[in-house]
């Protein structure tokens, strides 16, 4: 029989047991709430983590795709131009001037006659589909000057291009090529001052300080007066305002006695391309033997009977996929001496004109050889290539 005593002490122990086990389950509990605790706060920071990670590797491509952009630009190639491929308008950097002529390569010249009020518009558009070399006049009543001067402004701003990108050529044209009502100098003045006063309003209507060409016109009326004129313009390739020099409008005589008799050589002649004048043969030929380019006008419009009807062109044409038009281009431009000018309003066209001048400066041929360069001038007329 147990007694009181010992009852008593058998109740404390049991107590004591009852605490301790209790005091035990409650710290396994903590343990396991804490053990929850950082497998929760390890798993959001995971997830943390991985979010960072993502957000890092997408500011990182858009990083790189916009460096990739800032450094063709910053290397000349800035601005984006259409070209075509086949039938295919895609966009593509576009080459600077100073590049293309240091390279060497043949390229075209965006003509601006007959544009009018239009023409900041169109010399605009041009040149984002990456034409560099523009020519114009100051000559009112053919040219809005200004309008050219406007036209690469503007898209030079627009495209983040230099002046040292593109190639401005402008003329002075005598009293003779002139609107009576609206002439850019005073006709009583001397030749000099003509002179002087028309590149005056060309640099301001270009917003230039420099051109990269000055062409006269035409020839005055005699050999003596057209010298007195070209006399002032050696004196702007002096003063480094003028880089070169050039003539329009000139028949063999008198291109080859001005190159006799200049100082300062011509460097550049511009005359219509068509049948009426034999296509320019001995012109051409003095050109090519004196390293003068030959850039031809109405080049397009006096052919166009031979480039729609002549089934050999057009079978040619087909087989590089290009029209007529631009395997007419192909073909100046694979003379290696004769430089196109485009005066296009078309979108679509200047698109083509562009990609055509870009595939033969990347090399690709479209006549292998001479003979083929020959036939094709025969069946547009020309009585020698």
């Amino acid at each position: 029989m147990t007694s009181p005593r010992q009852r008593k002490k058998s109740n404390g122990n049991t107590t004591t047991t009852t605490t301790t086990t209790s005091q035990t389950s409650t710290l396994k509990q903590v343990q396991h709430q804490v053990q929850m605790g950082h497998q929760i706060m390890w798993r959001n920071n995971l997830h943390f983590l991985l979010l960072l990670v993502i957000g890092l590797l997408v500011s990182l491509y858009f990083y790189v795709q916009s460096s990739e952009q800032q450094q063709q630009q910053a290397q000349g190639t800035s601005g984006l131009r259409r070209t075509t491929t086949h039938n295919t308008v895609g966009l593509a950097a576009a080459t600077s001037a100073s590049h293309i002529l240091r390279a060497n390569k043949p390229f075209l010249v965006y003509g601006t006659a007959w544009k009018k009020e239009r023409t900041a518009e169109w010399v605009n558009q041009a040149v984002h589909a990456g034409f560099r070399f523009i020519d114009t006049a100051c000559q009112p009543r053919h040219y809005n000057e200004s309008g050219v001067g406007e036209g690469w402004w503007t898209a030079a701003q627009e495209l983040d291009i230099a002046r040292e990108d593109f190639y401005l050529q402008t003329k002075y044209t005598p009293e003779g090529g002139q609107d009576p009502n609206n002439i850019p100098y005073d006709p009583e003045s001397s030749y000099e001052e003509q002179v002087r006063t028309s590149l005056a309003v060309s640099l301001k209507n270009l917003k230039t300080d420099y051109l990269d060409a000055l062409v006269m016109h035409s020839p005055l009326n005699n050999m003596k007066d057209t010298l007195t004129v070209w006399r002032v313009m050696e004196t702007f390739v002096d003063d480094g305002t003028v880089k070169r020099l050039g003539m329009s409008n000139a028949n063999y005589l008198q291109f080859t006695t001005l190159y006799k008799e200049a100082r300062i050589k011509p460097s550049v002649l511009q005359n219509r391309f068509h049948a009426e004048t034999q296509f320019d043969t001995k012109l051409r030929h003095f050109c090519q033997e004196h390293d003068i380019w030959y850039q031809s006008f109405w080049t397009l419009t006096a052919n166009r009977h031979a480039l729609h009807h002549n089934e050999h062109i057009r079978a040619l044409s087909e087989r590089h996929d290009l029209t007529p038009q631009t395997m007419m281009f192909a073909f100046l431009l694979s003379t290696g001496y004769i430089t196109p000018l485009s005066g296009t309003t078309s979108k679509k066209h200047m698109a083509e004109d562009v990609a055509i001048m870009e595939r033969i400066q990347g090399g690709e041929r479209f006549f292998e050889s001479e003979d083929e360069l020959r036939l094709f001038s025969e069946h547009l007329g020309m009585p020698e290539l």
